[in-house]
């Protein structure tokens, strides 16, 4: 028989979980470079942006596109990262809450 209260109950301990493992996030870091190291960017499990560090050899007026191209670069690519660990650490968090059920999709979840 199903059991309607042990399944609201479990959704409810679901979004405790996620919540409390959504606010660890910010506190999760990542960091990417680009140009061999000459740009570094970190940024947190939410995604934001924390740090940039740019190599003085690149702040001259000729290097101005390709200063450009390697932020983008290594901002994309901490984004990713970022990204992947946030994920890692909500599926560690919410691990055994959420039933593996074929075709459920959680990526609204950040799952």
């Amino acid at each position: 028989m199903f059991d309607m209260a042990g399944m609201m109950g479990k959704m409810k301990d679901l979004q405790e979980k996620m919540k409390q493992a959504q606010d660890q996030l910010q506190y999760l870091t990542a960091t990417a470079e680009s140009g061999g190291g000459l740009v570094k960017a970190t940024a947190n499990g939410q995604r934001r942006l924390l740090k940039l560090e740019i190599d003085d050899s690149l702040l001259q007026p000729q290097d101005r596109d390709m200063l450009a191209d390697l932020v983008v670069a290594a901002v994309n690519k901490v984004m990713e990262e970022a990204a992947a660990k946030a994920q890692e650490e909500l599926k560690k968090t919410t691990s055994g809450l959420i039933p593996n059920i074929p075709g459920l999709d959680l990526g609204g979840f950040g799952l």
